[in-house]
């Protein structure tokens, strides 16, 4: 407050200590040794001190921009895309998507499609894929709906249980590959509920798991019903496929994401939800287990900082940002972002341009 350092301060204690110490009596004098053994913890802690004021101002290096394509593609393994405003856009292909996982592929690497939007099966993303002309398989495609239903497998949930869906048919039927009852979904989207005197809304006290995801049929019953499961039914798991704010229903515009549903709930029952979408470390550690890939050696491509660069950072991958979806370069490079990925470029076709630069 008066321009002098804490260390300053606490010299000229320590001195004015010792100073009176040396005016105290013979048989008092043993508090020199206290005022000894003061100082030199004192001096270490202030050295702590330093340390730790210097380490609050470390933060994590800046992005640089992808430059050298193939050094990164040569230094992992695999790769993990997330899809929306990487792969896709709403329903149009972003460019050069073909020729860039061709070019992988060739190279040997392994692809794997992670997307955090729960309203279809991985039967029905791999329809997607062909649809748009790509050729991936149903074991390459990992989407939260069936992160949802494997989490629940890898807890034992029982089978006599069932699961209370706010979310569309992906979920349903990745829950009914794995052989969980339910209810909700999409039919309790027409269900209203009329707010009589007296009124009580009944729910089924054998639901164990209320799976919230994204829900363009969302509505103030099925708030309600899941609201009374998980506050009424004893042990009753609140599980969301993800807390995403935005996502991309069409390529004109952003649309509220499946965390607007999420956050309703949060909002009545006054829990907070267990995600097993990304940023979540569930999906990263199934996969790193199916296919034996060790971490270090997974490159995780993805356009949101919150949740596809959060993701690969929780799971100890080289994170590699593209600008072609939510995330502009001016969010990126923005003083109150504190998410940085290794790398940045604008979309993933650069992965080819950038290789025939470095070849040229």
């Amino acid at each position: 407050m008066l321009g002098i350092s804490s260390s300053r301060v606490a010299s000229l204690s320590l001195s004015s200590v010792s100073k009176a110490c040396r005016l105290l009596p013979p048989s008092f004098q043993k508090v020199s040794l206290i005022s000894s053994a003061f100082s030199s913890l004192a001096s270490k802690c202030n050295t702590r001190m330093e340390v730790s004021r210097a380490g609050n101002f470390t933060t994590r290096a800046s992005a640089e921009p992808l430059k050298n394509a193939d050094e990164l593609i040569d230094s992992v393994e695999t790769f993990i895309f997330d899809c929306d405003g990487v792969i896709w856009k709403g329903d149009s292909l972003i460019d050069g998507v073909p020729e860039t996982l061709d070019m992988l592929r060739a190279k040997g690497k392994r692809l794997v499609f992670v997307t955090n939007n729960s309203t279809k099966s991985r039967k029905q993303y791999g329809k997607k894929f062909e649809t748009l002309g790509l050729e991936v398989s149903e074991e390459e495609i990992f989407a939260s709906s069936f992160a949802a239903a494997a989490y629940l497998k890898s807890i034992n949930f029982p089978k006599d249980k069932k699961v209370y869906v706010i979310g569309e048919d992906g979920i349903l039927k990745e829950l009914e590959l794995a052989g969980f009852q339910y209810l909700g979904g999409p039919e309790d989207g027409g269900k209203k509920i009329e707010l009589k005197p007296g009124f009580f809304m009944e729910h089924d006290e054998n639901v164990g798991a209320v799976v919230v995801g994204f829900d363009r049929y969302f509505n103030y019953y099925k708030i309600q019903y899941g609201t009374l499961c998980i506050r009424e039914n004893p042990g009753c798991l609140f599980i969301a496929t993800n807390r995403d704010a935005v996502t991309h229903l069409t390529d004109a515009q952003e649309w509220a994401g499946g965390g607007s549903m999420v956050g309703s709930l949060c909002g009545s029952t006054q829990r907070e939800p267990l995600v097993v979408g990304k940023p979540s470390t569930f999906m990263m550690d199934y996969l790193a287990n199916k296919f034996g890939i060790s971490k270090s050696q997974i490159c995780m491509v993805g356009d949101r900082l919150d949740t596809d660069i959060l993701f690969g950072q929780n799971g100890g991958c080289k994170t590699l940002l593209v600008l072609s979806g939510v995330t502009t370069l001016s969010m990126l490079q923005s003083p109150n972002n504190t998410i940085q990925p290794d790398f940045y470029t604008s979309k993933i076709s650069d992965f080819l341009s950038l290789r025939a630069a470095t070849v040229g």
